[in-house]
Formats: structure tokens, C-alpha cells, sequence
């Protein structure tokens, strides 16, 4: 019964019930014009795909899987990219919070460094005039962590991934640093290596905030529309076009 529901709820609440309100606009069109009606349907059966996470998870998986997680640490300071913050929300020690993927990164790297004592780098900047300094509450938050000070190098003017990897190979050599451990999401890794391969540096991936599990399993469920669905297939579909521009425009 619990499953009914889920299955009910998804084509009655968005965005599963725009799928139900086209394919009603198909069958009224078919009466009429028929050819209009076929390209709706198509249409429609495309979105509807992009809303299930058979998809997603298809697409953000094929991402993840690109770089494995190294089994030992090879390096000489721990970079993690920024991917979110908000600004003036209540946290315990201060305002502004990481949010997502970024707040995952966070953690790994926390205890990374926990287990290797490397000095950490956090790269990310105040993207949006309504989203928090990245590097900024990342450090209070990496503090309150346990992190000392005086291991926390950030970098708080990158806007993307591009300026990430530009700002973070300018301050590893003001420190002389020359072997970085690059933590990001499994699915932003791929463009970031070739963005730092860009900047001249060779990092070691280390790979965290997984989205799709392993092995993926198929049940009834994961055919349905879904908000987070479709917020993972947009996420994979910018990675990828953003992994596109990365090789093709150096």
C-alpha cells in the first residue's frame, strides 16, 4: 500500500502531473492535427524520462564511475571545491551553512584530514549576491570541526570550476605545494581533473558524495516522476556539457 501511494502521489504532485496534463493535450490534439499531436508526445515522453530516476541515476552514475576512490592518500595538502552556501542562515557557531554537495565535500575532507594530517585548501567564492562566501564558512565550519587554523588555507574568489582550479594552483605554489588531493563529488570529478590538468597541476581524485547506489537495483518506483529525479538529471546533463567545453575550449 505504501508503494501505491508513492506511485499516486508522484503523478498527482509536480512535476509528475505536467506529464498527465500534456499527454491530455496529446489526445486532445490528435482529434485535430495529428502530426502537432506526435511531436507533443515525443516531447512529452522525453521530459517524462528525464523526471524518473531510472534515468538519472543512469546518467549521474555514468559520471561517478569515471574515477574510483584511491585506497591510500598521495599527496601533500587536500583541495576541496565549493559547491554551494547559503548566507544568514543560523548555524552553530556563526551564519551561513554549506549546502548539498559542498556540505558532503566538508565532511570527507574533514576526516581526511583526520587520518592523513594534510593541510586543506578550500576553493570556492560568493557565487550569487544571495549565496554565502564558500571558503569563508567553510573554514569556520572546518574550525569547529577540529581543524586547526593554521591548516586551513582558503581560497574565496572562485566562481567556477575554471577559477577553482586557476586560483588553487597559484596558492599551492605560494606554499609550495606541487601534489594536490582533489575532493569533489563523484560527478564533478571528471570536468575538474581536466580543469586542473589545465591549470598544470596532477592531482590525486579523491572522489566523495555519491548520488547513484551500487549496483542499481530496478523496482516499479524508480520509473515514476520525481522532482530530486529531475533535479539529478539536469545536474548530470550540466556535468557533462561542462566536460564538453573543458576539452574542447582549453
Amino acid at each position: 500500500m505504501i508503494y501505491l501511494i508513492k506511485f499516486a502521489y508522484s503523478f498527482v504532485l509536480p512535476p509528475g502531473i505536467f506529464v498527465i496534463l500534456l499527454l491530455g493535450m496529446v489526445v486532445w490534439l490528435w482529434k485535430s492535427s495529428r502530426r502537432p499531436a506526435i511531436v507533443l508526445l515525443a516531447v512529452s515522453l522525453l521530459l517524462y524520462l528525464s523526471m524518473t530516476s531510472v534515468v538519472s541515476d543512469l546518467l549521474i552514475g555514468s559520471l561517478e564511475r569515471q574515477y574510483t576512490q584511491p585506497s591510500a592518500v598521495e599527496g601533500d595538502v587536500i583541495v576541496i571545491l565549493g559547491g554551494g552556501a547559503t548566507s544568514g542562515t543560523p548555524d552553530l557557531d556563526g551564519q551561513g551553512n554549506m549546502s548539498g554537495p559542498a556540505a558532503n565535500r566538508l565532511l570527507a575532507a574533514a576526516r581526511l584530514y583526520r587520518q592523513t594530517g594534510l593541510p586543506v585548501i578550500f576553493s570556492g567564492g560568493q557565487v550569487y549576491a544571495d549565496s554565502g562566501n564558500e571558503a569563508d564558512i567553510a573554514r569556520r565550519q572546518l574550525i569547529g570541526l577540529g581543524i586547526p587554523a593554521e591548516d586551513i588555507l582558503p581560497e574565496n574568489r572562485s566562481l567556477n570550476t575554471e577559477q577553482n582550479a586557476v586560483n588553487t594552483a597559484a596558492l599551492m605554489q605560494e606554499h609550495g605545494f606541487s601534489r594536490p588531493v582533489l575532493v569533489t563529488s563523484a560527478f564533478h570529478m571528471p570536468r575538474s581533473m581536466v580543469q586542473f590538468e589545465h591549470a598544470g597541476l596532477t592531482p590525486q581524485p579523491f572522489p566523495v558524495d555519491y548520488q547513484a547506489s551500487r549496483p542499481m537495483s530496478l523496482y516499479f518506483n524508480k520509473f515514476t516522476p520525481s522532482a530530486g529525479a529531475v533535479s539529478t538529471t539536469g545536474l548530470a546533463l550540466k556535468e557533462y556539457l561542462g566536460l564538453v567545453a573543458a576539452k574542447l575550449l582549453p
